[in-house]
């Protein structure tokens, strides 16, 4: 029974964290061009990056076309800004605040950069 406990505080702690989320570019360096994303699990998209590299896959279709004429290994994932979510923040609330986050650097990103 104490496998049971144990996995259940797992589960507890891994619902009860804080979570790190963001604003993320993934960068072609060849052409300066920018895929301009957010994500309420920083972590989480920066590893699904590497995989797709790692596999070939491309990870969105939007750069798909240089994904495949340039080639993966000229992507580059890049966290432009972060934020922490606060404490008794709703997973919901914390999305909104960093769709706001994102929403202030597609102002103030040039948009002939982005993809």
């Amino acid at each position: 029974m104490d496998v049971d406990k144990d996995k259940r505080e797992k589960i507890r702690a891994y619902k009860e964290r804080r979570l790190e989320g963001g604003v993320f570019a993934i960068r072609n360096k060849e052409n300066g061009r920018l895929l301009l994303s957010w994500t309420t699990e920083l972590k989480g998209s920066e590893n699904r990056f590497q995989f797709a590299q790692m596999t070939g896959s491309c990870i969105d279709r939007k750069i798909a076309g240089d994904w495949k004429n340039m080639g993966r290994e000229v992507f580059v994932f890049e966290v432009l800004d972060t934020l922490q979510q606060k404490e008794g923040q709703t997973p919901e609330e914390f999305k909104e605040d960093v769709e706001a986050l994102y929403e202030l650097w597609l102002e103030k990103t040039d948009s002939a950069l982005l993809y």
